[in-house]
């Protein structure tokens, strides 16, 4: 494979690998110096007199453990200044933002952007959205009087009759690449339209890409968010979200929610992501090479329909991708051919993939839409998004390709045999 500059991707961002492995990890933050940054499991700390402490009150409120996974990461997300390199987190450092907020799920993340709203307020929502955050949209919806309209944002036109009609737009909500159908958006011409109406903000669910790919705040979004439980922790073994933020104001009052909501994560949830996150850069280039030759293998096979990838060149934004991403994910869908008991013939014959909610752990992993994820998304919206009984996503891991594409191939000619 080339390499992503020459394959016409945007160069790898500048100095990744060295931020996320020290950026908020100075040893002689503690008095021990220990090299890794040790879990404070304490939910209460000591005052020198009432209202004067060290910077740390009450856990909920903030945690040494969890400052320093939100430090890295807003560096990560793309805020993060080299000369500052002494004094600021992890998380921060990975988005490259000036802020970052941890939450105990993607979900709670989500919920904690909602409450910048208020009864009367449209969101508009990219059409091919995660299960989740649609249910979650639809609750809200009903329950505090809000305005949800989805629409197509691959086609800006659309996205910008939609914030016209409804002038009480305060949220667009994007999903790069969506789940499943892998729809890639333009995410800096939506935030320039988005833009266009005082007061809208422009949120983005970077899961798929992590910052190592992408960074949504470079191209104009107010707001990424992240679940964590993907590529950033990257081993199935913590449930986090992230949000990363450049705005002052609108950090204190995510700050300000994260506090009251308390749906924050604990410090060993923490200590374990800010492990995971020291190999991320390593992971990523990997997936992408797994995933962009298992998306070939499949693209070849005579058991196989079509192919969803945004690394293929014949992915229909393909040419977006290359202008906002360093490089690609392991995650792709396929429509495999014939019927529904074929897909699951496939699912029920793979030995190397795991059939298994989630994506982005280093094991592969494989599911069926319309059935696990998205089965509560209602049947003629998954029609008109493509999640077919034939639709298989997959979550390209790191293990030897000639095993991922071996199991492949002997899990579809068993589906047809």
């Amino acid at each position: 494979m080339c390499c992503r500059k020459c394959s016409g991707y945007l160069p790898p961002f500048p100095h990744f690998a060295t931020d996320a492995i020290h950026y908020g990890q100075e040893p002689e933050q503690w008095n021990s110096w220990a090299i890794v940054p040790p879990i404070t499991l304490s939910t209460t700390f000591k005052q020198a007199e009432p209202g004067k402490n060290r910077g740390y009150e009450y856990t909920r409120v903030g945690n040494p453990s969890r400052h320093v996974l939100e430090k890295v990461m807003s560096s990560l997300n793309g805020a993060g200044h080299r000369e500052q390199l002494m004094g600021l987190t992890c998380l921060a450092a990975a988005d490259g933002a000036e802020h970052c907020l941890a939450y105990s799920s993607g979900m709670a993340a989500t919920l904690n952007i909602c409450h910048l709203l208020k009864t009367g307020d449209t969101i508009i929502c990219t059409d091919d959205v995660y299960a989740g955050t649609r249910a979650l949209f639809e609750k809200i919806k009903c329950d505090y009087h809000l305005e949800v309209v989805y629409v197509d944002c691959t086609n800006i036109k659309l996205l910008e009759d939609k914030i016209k009609e409804y002038p009480t737009t305060r949220l667009v909500w994007l999903e790069s690449p969506t789940n499943p159908t892998l729809k890639v958006i333009d995410i800096k011409a939506c935030a320039d339209v988005a833009h266009r109406r005082e007061g809208v903000l422009v949120a983005v669910d970077n899961s798929f890409m992590s910052p190592y790919f992408q960074r949504p705040l470079s191209l104009g979004a107010d707001i990424c968010m992240c679940s964590a439980t993907k590529y950033i922790n990257g081993h199935c073994d913590v449930l986090m979200g992230l949000v990363s933020v450049n705005s002052d104001d609108l950090y204190k009052k995510l700050k300000s929610l994260q506090s009251n909501l308390g749906a924050v994560p604990s410090p060993f949830d923490c200590y374990m992501c800010n492990r995971g996150l020291k190999t991320l850069h390593i992971r990523m280039k990997l997936h992408f090479k797994n995933g962009l030759a298992v998306a070939k293998f499949l693209g070849d096979h005579c058991h196989v329909e079509k192919v969803i990838y945004p690394g293929l060149p014949c992915h229909p934004q393909h040419e977006v991708v290359k202008k906002q991403c360093t490089g690609v994910s392991g995650i792709m869908s396929f429509y495999i051919k014939g019927d529904k008991e074929n897909a699951f013939a496939f699912l029920r014959n793979l030995k190397v993939f795991t059939v298994a909610y989630s994506v982005g752990g280093f094991e592969s992993l494989a599911e069926h839409p319309a059935t696990m994820t998205h089965a509560s998304v209602p049947e003629e919206v998954k029609k008109r998004l493509g999640i077919t009984d034939t639709l298989i996503r997959l979550s390209v891991g790191l293990e030897d390709l000639e095993d991922l594409l071996a199991d492949l191939d002997q899990a579809l000619k068993a589906a047809f045999a």
